[in-house]
């Protein structure tokens, strides 16, 4: 549970109609499973100790006791297990009525009764709501059965587990909702017979991811299965965890465990992110204590958090993102009165989208690509592939092609401030990165247009770029894409257009198979000399750190422990660790070149403008961060 991962398991028990001693041996082994799998908070389904089919059978006095007998056998046989479980039987109030409810118990004690509020008209023959407070008497122990109950981990505050039955998640006002909001549940247990017919698995699986993104919860739903009577219908075993609107698991027709580990730590996160907070208005809370321990990770970490991992997933996204820098773009020009949109095209994979971009904008406000000026601007590291690659984009979009060696003028400018050609420092490579962004700027003057940007999130992020010189612009279409979805976004493109323009897309696959590399150093023998993850480390690394160091707001040692899950066939530890300390040094110490950074268009949801996106003073310290990463092996 550190870190606040807490393994969690719908269940869903082989039962038999009405056998509740036979029940309670299936429920009490399942959990005694579960225990061995490590998992902390179990859901099983509606009614399982007695079957949900059991119909005119509720009535009976034999099979109300048989329920309550069996509920005490399973809270006997698990006593020792430190795993809180919610499990469902039907119970007898002083008031007469009979309810169906679900039954949490922890270490051999009953914690709490929540009884279902929603009653479909198929169980209002033997059921009543719940809705309200009733009493029973267990075990020689009044209880209270009452809808409005959560339940706290003392020992992880941020575990506070809310239980609904049922179609309690079908209503209007579900009663989640309620828990979340007045009680600050951040894991709700669903307890369920829900019957399978052609269609219910894609609506329910909507209602608990949907469920699970509106209340940002996770969302743990254990639906009966086999066992259940099938004279009418048939129960499927159907079970679900979500957390947040994101399916971690999912099983149909069987029995046993479905197991996966929900954060609620991130869930608490996005609650304050979001300024959503309970309101500990009129519901009752119940504290138990679970033991902290290390959570074995199961769950599907994406190595790269900016890229869908599904091929249809990941077309739509692009398409999408490229449809919204466009639509920036196009606006910008509008409103400028803009003649022409003025491109630095080195070759790489950063101006390439740039100029995509520009070209989309351009046709969306049909308008001629040759009011593009694409600028090409050779000096001491171009080699003649990336030079020939952006005249050959340029040319393919329709662009107008302007070459201008600066090599002359940034040799002048060195004679003149007394820079050695011979010192290879950082002067050397900043003062031809100005000179870049000079001559953008100026020819952007001369045709009346504006510079667009080519700089990406990453980049920002790890300050990888020259303090005025292309870090500036009139307008930066790449602001908030990382790397990595640079390099699908243009991948998109090219896959896209094989078919209409081949020789588009064979120069597209060139720049992707082109080293990331600034080009300001020399090359050797005519190849890049200079490869940006060689000196700044991995993308696929700074973009899974930047995900979740600023997305989620992880600490230093939970996001190296998701990397390592993640990434850790590609990478060893150490190197991991390197990177990330180098990924939080630069970090801090870069945030004064995003503090004036220009205007550009959110595509996702991490962004680093100083407009509101991140906010956070240029001087700030990192020792806290820094400290925490010294600890980690």
């Amino acid at each position: 549970m550190k870190d606040g991962f807490v393994k969690v398991a719908a269940g869903t028990p082989k039962i038999r109609v009405a056998d509740c001693r036979y029940n309670a041996e299936q429920v009490f082994t399942l959990m005694r499973e579960a225990a061995k799998q490590g998992v902390r908070v179990l859901c099983l389904p509606e009614l399982c100790l007695t079957g949900a089919t059991c119909g005119d059978l509720f009535l009976h006095d034999t099979l109300l006791r048989g329920a309550q007998e069996a509920l005490a056998t399973v809270m006997e046989a698990t006593k020792n297990l430190d795993m809180v479980c919610a499990v469902g039987l039907p119970v007898r109030c002083a008031d007469g009525a009979v309810y169906n409810c679900g039954a949490v118990i922890h270490k051999g004690k009953l914690l709490g009764l929540v009884p279902k509020t929603c009653v479909p008209q198929s169980q209002s023959r033997w059921f009543v709501s719940g809705a309200g407070v009733r009493q029973v008497t267990l075990f020689g122990t009044a209880f209270a059965v009452r809808p409005d109950r959560v339940f706290v981990c003392s020992s992880l505050p941020e575990l506070i587990i809310g239980v609904e039955l049922g179609e309690d998640l079908w209503a209007a006002q579900p009663a989640a909702a309620g828990l979340v909001k007045d009680g600050g549940a951040t894991l709700m247990l669903n307890l369920s017979a829900n019957a399978e017919v052609v269609g219910t698995a894609a609506y329910r699986r909507g209602l608990v991811t949907g469920q699970s993104a509106r209340l940002v919860c996770a969302y743990v739903y254990a639906n009966a299965g086999e066992g259940e009577s099938t004279t009418d219908l048939v129960f499927a075993g159907h079970d679900l965890i979500a957390e947040n609107g994101v399916l971690l698991a999912e099983r149909r027709f069987a029995t046993g465990l479905l197991i996966s580990e929900v954060d609620v730590s991130r869930l608490m996160f996005e609650r304050r992110r979001i300024g959503q907070t309970a309101q500990d208005a009129g519901v009752e809370r119940t504290d138990f204590d679970l033991a902290l321990s290390d959570t074995v990770l199961s769950r599907h970490i994406n190595p790269m958090p900016f890229v869908p991992e599904d091929a249809g997933d990941r077309a739509a996204r692009c398409n999408e993102i490229l449809c919204i820098a466009a639509l920036g773009l196009k606006k910008r020009l509008e409103h400028t009165g803009a003649r022409t949109a003025v491109v630095g095209l080195s070759g790489g994979l950063d101006s390439t989208l740039a100029i995509l971009v520009t070209a989309l904008a351009m046709k969306m406000l049909g308008r001629p690509a040759q009011d593009i000026i694409a600028v090409t601007m050779p000096c001491f590291g171009t080699t003649d592939r990336t030079r020939d690659n952006a005249v050959e984009l340029a040319g393919r979009l329709g662009a107008t092609l302007m070459r201008i060696d600066i090599g002359e003028a940034v040799k002048q400018h060195f004679k003149d401030i007394g820079q050695s050609m011979d010192d290879h420092s950082v002067t050397f490579e900043n003062g031809q990165a100005r000179e870049r962004t000079q001559v953008l700027m100026d020819i952007a003057n001369q045709t009346g247009g504006m510079v667009v940007g080519t700089g990406d999130l990453s980049e920002l992020a790890l300050g990888w770029a020259t303090y005025n010189g292309d870090h500036m612009s009139m307008y930066g279409v790449n602001a908030s894409i990382p790397k990595t979805l640079v390099r699908h976004l243009v991948s998109f493109v090219a896959g896209d257009k094989a078919q209409e323009d081949s020789r588009l897309s064979a120069v597209l696959e060139d720049i992707l198979d082109t080293p990331v590399s600034p080009e300001l150093l020399p090359a050797i023998e005519g190849k890049i000399s200079q490869k940006t993850e060689d000196l700044v480390g991995p993308y696929e690394l700074h973009d899974f750190f930047l995900y979740y160091a600023l997305r989620w707001a992880f600490p230093p040692a939970k996001v190296y422990r998701l990397a390592r899950h993640a990434l850790g066939r590609q990478y060893d530890s150490q190197t991991i660790l390197k990177w990330l300390k180098n990924f939080y040094r630069r970090f801090f110490a870069q945030q004064f070149k995003r503090s004036c950074l220009p205007d550009g268009p959110k595509v996702g949801s991490v962004s680093l403008s100083p407009r509101g996106d991140w906010t956070m003073p240029s001087d700030a310290c990192a020792a806290l961060w820094m400290e925490e990463l010294e600890t980690l092996r």
